[in-house]
């Protein structure tokens, strides 16, 4: 085994700033409008436009453009939404903070997307809407989502945090559902820091989705300022969510880059499926053919995972867990009543997977350092 203790540690995400993105940084600094100014709504037409959507609402951060995505479709108390357990909390937390209740299905051994062929046995008269997960940046089976929704009336909400820059049946991410939700924290594909946005061609849930992150105010201060009117009404009980002129200076920034980080992407997780291409003990996820992958990450089986993951962390290998399935965390266990065996497939799978590093920063030898780390670790 080789000597890395002299070694850099390689994370397994990272964010990619340069001079252009300081640049940007510091205009907005020296202007006039920190926040609810000009450049959210710029970067919020240069998202849509990059999508293909005709709304783009900005949040604070993806969390809070999943809470105000639920509440634009109309979910209340009591409802049911139907989300996939293999997802990092917010996807279901969400949920909760309406005061719905999350049901767990459970993934596709292949994908670790959610599987649609479990979807409809949970269903019942309280269930309103289904959460599809883009996990790892691999866009779900749209199709099939979609033709589930239609037929039981239900609302479509795509948790597309890790998915921005993906396709399914050569239609952009950002255009699969009734409304779809992006985040912009450092480890994604682009940043802003943090933040998020959520995205739809409805303009009734765009116009709840803008509502809902100002306090369920009907105007702003820059509105108001424009039209030299003082009057402002609130109409529902929103959240203080928005996204400041300083972060989305930063987005568009990031965002003029987004081609060229997607296609490093793409060049890395193409390195690593040949390096463990017929290997018996490293099993890369499946890609559908039909999806066009984002790669947010880069997700393998191995065996023993947590003593691999203990082997790769001590050689300076950064790599991650994504994720502990929802319903088996201690919080919903204890309020939510979810219960070992409640989805097995994603139970079996969170024992075997680990997220190796993937972004754009890494160069030929740092990969080649991963893929040897790995081996090695599997061999000890």
């Amino acid at each position: 085994m080789s000597d890395s203790s002299s070694l850099p540690f390689i994370p397994y995400g990272k964010q990619w700033i340069d001079e252009d993105d300081i640049s940007a940084v510091v205009e907005v600094l020296r202007s006039d409008w920190l926040t609810t100014g000009p450049k959210v709504t710029e970067f919020e037409n240069a998202v849509a436009a990059f999508c293909g959507a005709k709304h783009a609402a900005s949040y604070a951060n993806g969390t809070a453009a999943l809470h105000g995505a639920l509440f634009a479709l109309g979910i209340k108390k009591d409802d049911e939404v139907i989300v996939p357990t293999l997802t990092f909390a917010a996807s279901s937390n969400a949920v909760l903070f309406l005061g719905a209740k999350p049901v767990f299905a459970d993934v596709d051994p292949d994908t670790l997307l959610i599987d649609p062929k479990k979807i409809e046995a949970l269903i019942t008269p309280k269930t309103k809407a289904i959460i599809g997960v883009d996990y790892a940046g691999q866009p779900c089976d749209w199709v099939a989502l979609q033709a589930i929704a239609k037929k039981h009336k239900l609302k479509l909400l795509a948790d597309a945090c890790h998915s921005i820059g993906g396709e399914f049946n050569s239609k952009k991410v950002g255009t699969l559902a009734d409304i779809t939700v992006f985040s912009f924290h450092p480890v994604k594909q682009l940043t802003t820091g943090e933040g998020g946005m959520a995205l739809t061609d409805s303009d009734e849930y765009a116009e709840r989705l803008r509502l809902f992150r100002g306090h369920g105010i009907t105007s702003d201060h820059r509105q108001r300022e424009k039209t030299g009117a003082w009057f402002y009404e609130m109409q529902e009980l929103g959240y203080n969510y928005r996204l400041t002129d300083i972060q989305s200076a930063l987005g568009l920034s990031q965002l003029k880059k987004l081609p060229a980080f997607l296609k490093k992407r793409r060049e890395l997780a193409k390195y690593y499926d040949q390096a463990f291409l017929g290997s018996e003990d490293i099993k890369p996820l499946k890609t559908d053919k039909n999806a066009l992958h984002a790669y947010h990450l880069y997700v393998v089986r191995v065996p023993e995972r947590d003593k691999v993951f203990k082997i790769l962390r001590e050689r300076g290998i950064g790599c991650n867990v994504h994720y502990i399935p929802v319903h088996l965390h201690p919080y919903y266990q204890r309020e939510q009543g979810t219960k070992i065996g409640l989805c097995p497939v994603a139970e079996e799978a969170y024992g075997k997977i680990i997220t190796l590093p993937l972004h754009y920063s890494l160069s030929e030898k740092d990969l080649e350092r991963v893929v040897c780390e790995l081996k090695n670790a599997i061999k000890a």
